[in-house]
């Protein structure tokens, strides 16, 4: 197994960041755009700045432990390692939460976008073509999603960049180009803060590239060193594209008036900046972009479950496995994939409410876990620089987190009790099953 695993270190920094990138779903800030436009009151480009801020923060904090461990599993190992196994099991079974529900989403939003270019096929048989593809890639060796998702991310920011300069043209010809330089976007004088908070609550889960990132240390080069690079630099550069595109969005749509369907507003979006030619593109190049991000979200789903498996959370004789010729684990990709297919009963505005709870769960947990394990196990207390990096910069992520915690959707917290809940029961089962075998190996 050891010679395996290390045959499968392949993926160099610069791989790991386009499959974080491809994670975020870059695109994705079209989708949300009328959802958190409605929340904030039109200032979607502040709230993903709040986000960035606060993700930035954690980012550093799983950097930190990416540095000490090759060990993937992101939360869920990081916690274990810090807090004990007991904590590790419940983080990494919120996690599975957001990381089960991403591929999911990608699903959703390819059977949409499909289904907009070709009416006369069903919903659920984009859904069903959409998640066996993505499952049928992911069994295959992980360069083969890399070079895919180099290839998925590169055209969708191609059509991200035609998109601002139509932007830039329209408001131009119509309104005069003074109208493009303008900070309306970002902030007016009766903007109050809590439905920004509120709409970075909703936004943190499109950042989940960094956290996918560390699920991948297994196969990558020099993991110590490149898996934290690559998470600093998947942030950066998910948030600038984040902020730059709700930017132009934001500029040419004011509010949701226009919008006929603000929780699927990117057909919209795109027709009226574009006319329907750029918007049958533009569909294809999100389709493009979906299929990266599913990929990607396919893959660190299955890496966690596999990881979870290896432990006996789940049976390892199916998830903790390595299949010989594939070199995947191809039990927890099949599994994923199946969960994929649910997308035929659910819509995206009910996905994305619940998806933040196990998000913030790990976010969270990782934060505190820094504070543990350097400044409490590791006493590296001494100087201003360790009381900085090990207790002052966590405690600050922690209480930005807090204030995500404080404006999280109530389906979403209701949903993510329901799934902790389901987790303290196998919890439960697990050790009574242990406890009978110890007391039967005893006699």
């Amino acid at each position: 197994m050891e010679n395996k695993t290390s045959s499968l270190k392949k993926l160099s920094l610069w791989q790991v960041t386009i499959i974080g990138i491809a994670y975020m779903t870059p695109m994705t800030v079209f989708d949300t755009f009328g959802i958190v436009s409605g929340i904030t009151n039109g200032h979607v480009p502040l709230a993903y700045l709040l986000a960035l801020g606060a993700m930035l923060l954690t980012a550093w904090s799983y950097a930190r432990f990416s540095k000490t461990s090759e060990k993937s599993g992101s939360a869920y190992s990081y916690t274990a390692e810090s807090l004990g196994p007991k904590s590790g099991f419940f983080v990494g079974w919120c996690s599975l939460l957001d990381y089960l529900l991403l591929p999911l989403i990608n699903v959703l939003l390819a059977a949409i976008y499909l289904t907009a270019l070709i009416p006369s096929l069903p919903y659920w048989f984009w859904v069903l073509v959409s998640a066996s593809l993505v499952t049928l890639v992911n069994c295959f060796r992980i360069r083969l999603l890399a070079n895919l998702s180099l290839l998925f991310v590169f055209a969708p920011i191609i059509l991200m960049v035609i998109f601002v300069y139509l932007v830039i043209k329209g408001i131009g010809s119509t309104q005069g180009y003074e109208h493009v330089l303008t900070l309306a976007p970002l902030w007016h004088e009766h903007q109050s803060l809590l439905p920004l908070v509120a709409g970075a609550s909703v936004l943190c889960f499109s950042f989940l590239g960094f956290d996918a990132v560390t699920t991948l240390s297994n196969e990558t080069k020099q993991p110590t060193k490149n898996i934290p690079r690559a998470v600093m630099l998947t942030t950066l550069a998910g948030g600038l594209i984040f902020f730059t595109a709700a930017w132009f969005i934001q500029l040419y749509f004011p509010n949701n008036l226009r919008f006929q369907h603000p929780t699927e507003a990117l057909p919209e979006i795109v027709l009226y900046v574009g006319g329907a030619f750029f918007q049958s593109i533009f569909l294809c190049g999100q389709i493009m972009n979906t299929v990266a991000s599913g990929l990607a979200s396919h893959a660190s789903a299955s890496r966690l479950l596999y990881i979870m498996g290896t432990d006996n959370i789940f049976p390892k004789k199916y998830f903790g496995t390595i299949h010989i010729s594939l070199g995947t684990p191809f039990f927890s990709v099949l599994f994923v994939g199946l969960i994929s297919m649910s997308a035929v009963f659910l819509d995206l505005a009910q996905v994305v409410s619940l998806i933040s709870f196990g998000a913030l769960v790990a976010f969270t947990a990782v934060n505190f876990s820094v504070f543990m394990k350097f400044y409490i196990k590791d006493k590296q207390r001494s100087g201003f620089k360790n009381k900085f990096l090990n207790l002052f910069l966590p405690l600050i992520s922690v209480i930005s987190i807090i204030c995500l915690w404080l404006n999280l959707d109530s389906s979403s917290l209701t949903f993510g009790c329901f799934w902790l809940s389901l987790g303290i029961l196998l919890f439960i089962y697990k050790t009574i099953k242990k406890q009978s075998i110890a007391i039967s190996n005893a006699y």
